[in-house]
């Protein structure tokens, strides 16, 4: 029988990974990742967990190390954040492009400088065209969840492509909440044993991410690039597995209190539990407004999200990032997506949340009614910070 109990998210991420039973973990103690390194750690120290426990001395030879697992057939996890992301942004690359399945929690974090701690999605963003399947949770629950999702869909011979799992630095890897723990025998039944068909092996010799001179460069990339999209549909069949096996249900964009609004408020993360409460008063009040929140940021779903947006006339992205030069990257990607969408909403970009900056339900409220104003006199391409002191800062492109 399953259990709940209190857990921080960054402790539910360890015991997905220690019931998914990994054969190797490599892994950088850095803040505010650092609980889950310390909880596998101890997993493996008292025999809680049979894996190889690598302690290096970076990030960079952490995902280097787990690319080495991975390509002989390990399951392979590692964890990170901020600046440790940056740090082996440079093997990032090389793991989805020699179709590695390693799951990667990314307790996300501000990017120096100044030097911060504390999170905001900027170093989920900076790699955003790494081809990875990235997905964003907003409780600790859906770090468990999808940590264990992470696996089975990344692992599936249909896919190969590596998964990062992205919880908001401290806002949610350090906030404990319910947890419902499943048996180990339904995880079991969940998550096959991983099977890799192109794995090392001296008496059957290959090469992985070999040299790639012009005449076949663009046909690899090309390639990957049509994998990559198509995995889309693994992901979808992971979570209608997921769903039958636990029941609990996800999908690429959720929709909250959406039927019959002419405004949404787009939101990811962990502050997408705050934002449903203004979407709660207001609905409360008679106006008709609602709330999607983005799970799946790579591969976009295009036809997921325009779906739920088709009805509404304002659409208000909330980006806890900025896009030098160009304004919030999910604002950027959003509109892209619907360019020759019609009839499509008018689009406005609000940013907030930088550095690990808190984003109350009030500070929503006034989202809801700023982007409302702006969207009403006709300023899309306005950016606009939130919560900011001093004089608002108001970008027109």
């Amino acid at each position: 029988m399953s259990k709940r109990i209190g857990l921080e998210a960054s402790f539910a991420a360890a015991e997905a990974v220690r019931m998914a039973d990994v054969d190797v973990i490599a892994a950088y103690p850095i803040t505010p990742q650092t609980h889950i390194p310390e909880r596998l750690a101890e997993m493996v120290a008292d025999g809680e967990l049979n894996a190889a426990y690598i302690p290096v001395e970076s990030e960079h030879s952490a995902m280097s190390a787990c690319l080495g697992a991975a390509a002989v057939g390990a399951r392979t996890f590692t964890a990170t954040a901020g600046q440790g992301l940056e740090l082996m942004h440079e093997v990032v690359y090389a793991a989805s492009s020699m179709r590695y399945p390693v799951v990667m929690t990314v307790c996300n974090r501000a990017l120096s400088a100044p030097l911060s701690v504390w999170g905001d999605h900027s170093d989920a963003m900076a790699v955003r065209d790494t081809a990875w399947i990235q997905v964003f949770c907003q409780n600790s629950q859906e770090a468990f969840d999808l940590t264990l999702w992470a696996f089975r869909v990344g692992e599936d011979p249909k896919v190969l492509f590596p998964v990062m799992v992205h919880l908001d630095g401290f806002h949610l890897s350090h906030v404990t909440e319910p947890v419902i723990l499943p048996e180990q025998e339904e995880v079991d039944r969940f998550l096959p044993r991983f099977h890799y068909p192109f794995a090392l092996d001296p008496n059957r010799p290959m090469t992985h991410g070999g040299f790639g001179p012009p005449d076949i460069y663009s046909e690899a990339k090309i390639a990957q690039e049509l994998a990559f999209r198509q995995s889309k549909e693994v992901v979808l069949q992971g979570w209608k597995e997921f769903g039958e096996i636990f029941g609990r249900c996800y999908c690429p964009v959720e929709s909250y209190r959406i039927e019959g609004a002419k405004t949404l408020l787009m939101t990811m993360g962990s502050f997408t539990e705050t934002a449903k409460i203004v979407i709660d008063e207001r609905r409360g009040k008679g106006e008709a407004i609602g709330l999607i929140s983005l799970r799946l940021w790579r591969p976009f779903p295009f036809e997921e999200f325009r779906q739920a947006v088709k009805d509404a006339e304002i659409l208000i992205i909330f980006d806890r990032c900025i896009s030098p030069g160009m304004g919030g990257p999910v604002f950027s990607e959003v509109r892209s997506a619907l360019y020759d969408e019609e009839p499509r909403p008018k689009v406005v970009n609000l940013i907030g949340g930088l550095g690990g900056r808190d984003m109350s339900d009030e500070d929503f409220d006034y989202v809801v009614s700023r982007g409302k104003e702006i969207a009403e006199k006709g300023s899309e391409k306005m950016l606009e910070t939130v919560g900011v002191r001093g004089e608002v800062i108001r970008i027109r492109e």
